[in-house]
């Protein structure tokens, strides 16, 4: 009867005299190195499965390495820069291929984390694998597919623009644009990972892209923004890019001279005056151009380990 179900249940609840609690070493059955291997090899497959993402990115920025490559055709060539006119122009090159293919990477990996993070919920749950390890499984596994853009992109749009074809100019710019498309990408993926839906990431970062178009010294250049939101310029990803890009690529021509607002100026020392950009300030700006992929990728890994919006 029940009574007598009640005392066995009650007796059995009991440990032996002499008996232990059962006790793991570890929390998982593998050391960090072998989850981080298994949800890289997890996340190679996911990524070969799903074209719908990968290979639509890959044609978009061909497509746009065409595009801006026949619409700026030859325009980065120091000697079609005679005035200030033809400065603003190269600046713009630059500023919209970098936001352009930033805001798609953004907006594309969105959805694929939104997807993936349902999954990490479920094999958390059951004590596959540490967040930790998915987290910077997740992030590895973009970087080679972000370069292969950056790479598409320095065989494609940068012969056709016309920029300098010397070994330090090629590498500072294929540095900058990989670091900054990796932003972008990681800033998607921090944007899903502290929302609880796909709804409300999207309009988080359409807000991230109207500030970065505030704030990237473009449309505004440094020395014109107001004292009190300086601050936001120093902050953004793609002041840093295009500060490292413009110096990298016009930086260095001390005796090229051009007329701007009706004076003689060289090419340095307008950029310096107009936008506050300074060779000098370059290792500095490669070293924090660096850091913001770094940062936003920790930043991913703490959310996905700490925040959960499952519902039951």
């Amino acid at each position: 009867d029940q009574r007598d179900k009640d005392m066995v249940v009650k007796r059995l609840s009991v440990p032996v005299p002499g008996t232990t609690d059962l006790h793991f070493a570890t929390r998982f059955p593998q050391k960090f190195r072998e989850q981080f291997k298994a949800c890289l090899w997890k996340q190679c497959l996911s990524y070969w499965r799903t074209p719908s993402y990968n290979l639509v990115r890959f044609v978009f920025i061909t497509l746009s390495c065409i595009f801006f490559g026949a619409l700026f055709w030859q325009q980065g060539n120091i000697n079609h820069i005679n005035d200030q006119q033809s400065l603003f122009t190269i600046l713009g090159c630059m500023y919209g291929i970098t936001l352009f293919a930033g805001i798609n990477n953004c907006q594309s990996v969105m959805p694929f984390i939104s997807m993936e993070r349902s999954v990490v919920y479920r094999e958390r749950f059951a004590g596959m694998y540490s967040p930790w390890a998915y987290s910077f499984a997740q992030v590895a596994m973009e970087i080679p597919y972000v370069l292969m853009q950056v790479v598409l992109f320095m065989l494609i749009a940068y012969p056709m623009i016309g920029y300098a074809w010397t070994a330090a100019k090629f590498f500072w710019f294929m540095y900058t644009m990989f670091c900054t498309l990796l932003c972008f990408v990681y800033m998607g993926m921090v944007v899903v990972s502290f929302t609880p839906n796909i709804q409300f990431a999207s309009v988080l970062s359409s807000m991230f892209y109207t500030l970065q178009n505030l704030m990237s010294g473009f449309i505004v250049p440094a020395p014109q923004i107001p004292r009190w939101w300086i601050w936001f310029y120093y902050v953004s990803p793609m002041s840093w890019a295009l500060r490292v890009l413009f110096t990298t690529q016009f930086g260095d021509y001390d005796d090229r001279m051009i007329d701007v607002f009706g004076e003689t100026k060289s090419v340095p020392a307008f950029m310096k005056d107009y936008f506050g950009f300074r060779r000098d300030l370059l290792p500095l700006a490669a070293v924090i151009l660096a850091a913001f992929p770094i940062l936003l990728a920790v930043l991913f890994g703490y959310n996905i380990s700490k925040l959960n919006f499952q519902r039951r």
